[in-house]
C-alpha cells in the first residue's frame, strides 16, 4: 500500500491524476477493507455460534480473482461497472458462506 501511495504521489506531481497505479491502490484498499470486515463478522458469528465454519483463505482467493476482474472492468468500462463487480464479489462470498454453513440448499 505504501509503494502504491508513493507511486500515486509521484504520478500526481507529474500531472497524471488518473493513473493506473491509483486504480490498483483503490481496488486493493477496497478488498483489504472487505477482508477485514468479513473476518471480523465471521469471527463474531463463529463466537456466537451463528456459523459453524469460516474460511478466510477462501475469501482471499476470491478477492484476488474478483479484484483482478474489477481492475480489468474499471480500465475497460469505467469505475461504476467496476464497483458493480466489487459488490457482486461480496454477494458471491455471502452465498458461498451461507452454503458452507448449511443455510442454503442443504
Amino acid at each position: 500500500m505504501l509503494i502504491g501511495a508513493a507511486t500515486i504521489f509521484v504520478a500526481r506531481l507529474l500531472g497524471k491524476s488518473g493513473s493506473r497505479a491509483s486504480l490498483v491502490v483503490t481496488i486493493v484498499a477496497h478488498w483489504l477493507g472487505a477482508y477485514v470486515l468479513w473476518s471480523f463478522l465471521g469471527g463474531l458469528a463463529l463466537h456466537y455460534r451463528v456459523l459453524t465454519a469460516y474460511d478466510g483463505a477462501l475469501f482471499a482467493l476470491l478477492a484476488l480473482g474478483v479484484g483482478y476482474w474489477q481492475y480489468v472492468t474499471v480500465v475497460t468500462r469505467g469505475r461504476e461497472r467496476g464497483l458493480l463487480v466489487f459488490v457482486g464479489g461480496q454477494l458471491a462470498w455471502l452465498v458461498i458462506l451461507l452454503y458452507q454453513n448449511g443455510m442454503l440448499w442443504n
